[in-house]
């Protein structure tokens, strides 16, 4: 059946009212990063330093710390939104997540091992070795889950990668205790923090979220025929080895780029793919779009929520969007049922 125009035409008109408060609510959140944290700082504080007029602490805050951290927020956000959208589509599974999935846990345990072995201290050795653990656990995790004659079942994506995921954690704890000296001080790391950043760890980065992200647009329309299932997609002419391959390398670049700056944050993909859903409808054209604006719109508020719940003292943002994904993620399984 051909969709008719108004049909067509739905998902944008649904989308694009989303998409402008969206934007206006990411650059609310923004400007909090920017304003919110140990110590507060009034608008007027904060315009003086973002224009370059302010040179006394309050300026320093916002020029040095502030502003990379709501950067790095941005980008870890984007590439964690799109990611979590990716998988679900790839894998028709609801549930999915790159944490859930296990691989920001593969990202997170492939950097551990070269810091703790091989003494790799600098952000392009952390990156390409996340981008190595995420590439391995992806493709483990969809192999795993779809063997039997049932081919590619939900359910066991999910058990597979929190299985996965837990003992990869448990390798790493039992690495940080053998070795205290060298990994102490990634422990905030592992938890997923942007406190810290550093401005020319996420500028290499970027590159290499970028790709992911034009992947993820190449690769869009596709998925749409994927929903309906294997056989009707290669009836309508869509090469699902392509698609997969493609999509397997975007969920690489985007969940191991984010991974090597804030380490492993949960259930952030998650919640921005059901939003985003919510938001579009069925159309994946649309929802990757709004996904990569709600990802780091959810990741900042996340983050600024992780400022003020101990202060003047901060959580790991890992911390927050674990404790805001683990109900949604509940919920979601006994609505789903037994598969």
């Amino acid at each position: 059946m051909t969709p008719t125009r108004g049909t067509a035409e739905r998902p944008l008109a649904r989308a694009v009212p989303y998409l402008t408060g969206g934007l206006l609510l990411l650059g609310a959140a923004v400007v909090c990063s920017v304003a919110i944290g140990s110590k507060a700082l009034g608008v007027g504080e904060t315009l003086q330093a973002l224009t370059g007029a302010g040179v006394d602490e309050s300026a320093t805050i916002v020029r040095e710390v502030r502003l990379p951290r709501t950067l790095l927020g941005l980008v870890t956000g984007a590439a964690l939104g799109v990611a979590g959208a990716l998988i679900q589509a790839l894998t028709r599974n609801p549930l999915a997540d790159p944490g859930i999935l296990g691989v920001s846990a593969g990202a997170g345990f492939s950097v551990t091992l070269g810091v703790a072995f091989l003494g790799l201290t600098g952000v392009q050795a952390h990156l390409w070795l996340a981008f190595l653990g995420a590439a391995a656990v992806t493709v483990l995790v969809y192999l795993v889950g779809a063997l039997g004659r049932s081919g590619t079942n939900p359910t066991r994506l999910v058990l597979v990668g929190v299985a996965l995921s837990a003992v990869l954690a448990g390798i790493q704890s039992g690495l940080t205790l053998l070795n205290p000296r060298v990994l102490d001080g990634m422990r905030a790391w592992a938890a997923g923090s942007l406190a810290g950043s550093d401005p020319e760890a996420t500028r290499h980065v970027i590159p290499f979220v970028l790709a992911g992200l034009a992947l993820a647009v190449w690769v869009a329309p596709a998925f749409n025929a994927v929903a309906m299932g294997e056989d009707l997609s290669r009836s309508l002419g869509v090469n699902l080895t392509v698609v997969r391959v493609l999509t397997v390398a975007a969920v690489t670049l985007l969940t191991g780029g984010a991974t090597a700056l804030a380490g492993p944050i949960m259930f952030l993909g998650l919640m921005v793919a059901h939003i985003a859903r919510y938001v579009a409808g069925p159309d994946h054209r649309w929802i990757l779009p709004v996904s990569l604006l709600l990802g780091p719109l959810v990741l900042l508020s996340a983050d600024v929520l992780a400022r003020v719940v101990v202060w003047p003292g901060e959580l790991p943002v890992g911390v927050v969007t674990a404790f805001l994904g683990a109900p949604l993620l509940i919920v979601l399984i006994r609505h789903r049922g037994p598969t």
